[in-house]
């Protein structure tokens, strides 16, 4: 009994020594942690108190460019193709055809992040609710926290921009930076949160929604610029990496900024960087996950041998946003413009209810067999109509929207189709500008034949999405077999 008294002893003191170790260990790194965010909130005091003094001096005026133009002043729309006789194309013999360039498509750059952690206060505070893209969204920002500019002067927006620096307004940065997270929120859309959370606190379009847009996206680690018209109307101007079609800008220093809802012919600008300030991309590259908002169903129906038919719902909240997101390329290149489109996958409520059918569809299939009822699905389901006569100019697709508007063309098409291709069949696709026209290829395991190219020693078979009515992969037009295209490599 002694020796038993003895071990639970031995045991207990064991158990305290450990717990007050462990207790030990805790505070000291609470008290680090503590230290670190001491340490990062001095650091971005200090980035905003040297901001805004250089805000205090006199705003430079300058003119705007013009928009940039789409520098493919797009050849008229080529007819659509006559589909082939299909006892002309049972066996399409092989043919390497010419292509003119291979371009690539840059790897995707980590999001934008504060120069320093954002400490979180810990008590809850006031909840703020909006409204994003029809979706409900939440912040801690208490209605004390709402302001007047006295003026739009220098001094002015340079003692507010002090005001939202303070730690008064740091649980609304983390939840922002939260929200972009929760999400998944794209630069774009998460500029366009920030604009919907300021106008919903402060009221619409103005000065006051610019300034506290362009203090949220530059504390978030973004490249912002504030300009001031000849009316005193405050604007946010973004950089981004990529050009942005059909939106004035200006050249400050080599980067091109955009003026957000501008309507003025110049602007006095503040243009000093802020430390560790990165363009905005305009890669989409996942899925936003705004709140599902149901439309009227479609059925679509391909016809023919490989008929398959399935009824899709779609989120009207994203297809939304699809319709504010602005054409962009990458080095002023029009021919990189479909990679932002055709590298964003399918909905997961588009997936859902398509994926299954398609996969029931090509069950047990070769690639080839597999990849021909994917291209028909593609040709016989879809409507073709001109963007001229339905959008009045050039307007791209993302998948989700050629599966729900009711006509599209050649480009949709071959974004989609390189979409199905790589989720449904796991294999390598580029797309294939001409004058006109924009198909696409596959990189097949097998040996498929057909029209095909050899682009960086990999054979990738033509694949015609857009046609009147059913056409295999590797039947190429005749007009286009002797027309190098430009090969746009996409992301897997």
């Amino acid at each position: 009994m002694k020796y038993i008294s003895f071990v639970l002893l031995i045991i207990i003191c064991s158990v305290c020594c450990t717990a007050q170790q462990t207790n030990t260990f805790r505070k000291q790194y609470d008290a680090f942690k503590q230290e670190k965010y001491s340490e990062y909130d001095g650091f971005r005091r200090k980035a905003n108190n040297e901001y805004v003094e250089f805000m205090r001096k006199a705003w430079v005026w300058y003119q705007a460019n013009p928009s940039f133009l789409m520098p493919l002043h797009p050849d008229p729309p080529l007819p659509v193709p006559l589909s082939p006789d299909l006892s002309e194309v049972k066996d399409i013999p092989k043919k390497l055809l010419p292509y003119e360039m291979v371009i690539v498509t840059p790897s995707i750059i980590e999001q934008a992040e504060p120069i320093a952690p954002v400490k979180e206060t810990l008590n809850i505070g006031e909840i703020f609710h909006f409204k994003a893209y029809g979706t409900e969204m939440k912040v801690r920002l208490s209605n004390k926290l709402r302001y007047n500019l006295r003026t739009t002067s220098e001094n002015d927006v340079a003692n507010q921009w002090m005001h939202l620096s303070n730690s008064d307004y740091n649980n609304l940065l983390y939840d922002c930076l939260a929200l972009r997270s929760q999400y998944n929120l794209c630069d774009w859309a998460y500029l366009n949160v920030l604009e919907q959370l300021a106008e919903a606190f402060l009221g619409k379009q103005s000065s006051e929604v610019a300034l506290l847009q362009a203090f949220l996206f530059n504390q978030s680690g973004y490249k912002v610029r504030l300009g001031r018209s000849k009316t005193n109307r405050l604007y946010v101007m973004v950089a981004s990496q990529h050009q942005i079609y059909n939106m004035s800008y200006f050249n400050l220093k080599g980067d091109c900024f955009y003026p957000l809802n501008y309507k003025e012919d110049g602007l006095y600008i503040y243009d000093n960087a802020f430390p560790k300030e990165q363009q905005m991309s305009l890669i989409v590259g996942r899925e936003q996950l705004f709140m599902d908002t149901e439309v009227e169903s479609r059925t679509l129906c391909s016809k023919g041998e490989y008929r398959v038919q399935v009824t899709l719902s779609f989120n009207k909240n994203l297809i939304d946003f699809y319709n504010t997101y602005p054409q962009s390329s990458i080095n002023n290149d029009g021919t990189t413009k479909w990679t932002f489109y055709a590298n964003t996958p399918l909905s997961e409520i588009v997936r859902k209810k398509l994926y299954p059918v398609l996969r029931t569809a090509i069950s047990g299939k070769s690639e080839r067999d597999a990849a021909n009822i994917l291209i028909n699905f593609v040709q016989t389901a879809l409507i073709y109509g001109y963007d001229d006569e339905i959008w009045g100019g050039d307007r791209p697709f993302f998948a989700d929207e050629t599966l729900y508007y009711p006509y599209s063309d050649c480009e949709d098409r071959a974004i989609l189709y390189s979409r199905l291709v790589r989720d449904l069949l796991h294999l390598e696709t580029v797309l294939l500008y001409y004058p006109g026209h924009l198909a696409m290829a596959i990189c097949f395991n097998e040996k498929v034949g057909g029209k095909s190219f050899l682009i960086q020693g990999k054979t990738y078979t033509y694949c015609e999405p857009t046609c009147t009515g059913y056409a295999p992969i590797g039947w190429c037009p005749k007009d286009l077999e002797t027309i190098p295209p430009k090969v746009v490599l996409l992301n897997d």
